[in-house]
């Protein structure tokens, strides 16, 4: 019990860290070049998604 409880607040904390990057760098870039910024966006999301698939496959 205590290893699912665990791997449950690793996931909790990676995605909570991918996140704020995330919103971070998107802030940064409407602020900068709006016009690049909706492609930017869409592949951070794209990025995003692949790196939790990662993180879900290498805790199980």
């Amino acid at each position: 019990m205590a290893k699912n409880s665990f791997m449950g607040t690793m996931k909790s904390i990676t995605g909570g860290v991918i996140a704020g990057a995330m919103l971070g760098y998107a802030g940064r870039m409407m602020t900068e070049n709006k016009p690049k910024m909706k492609k930017k966006a869409h592949k951070a999301m794209n990025t995003f998604g692949q790196i939790i698939d990662t993180a879900q496959y290498m805790f199980k």
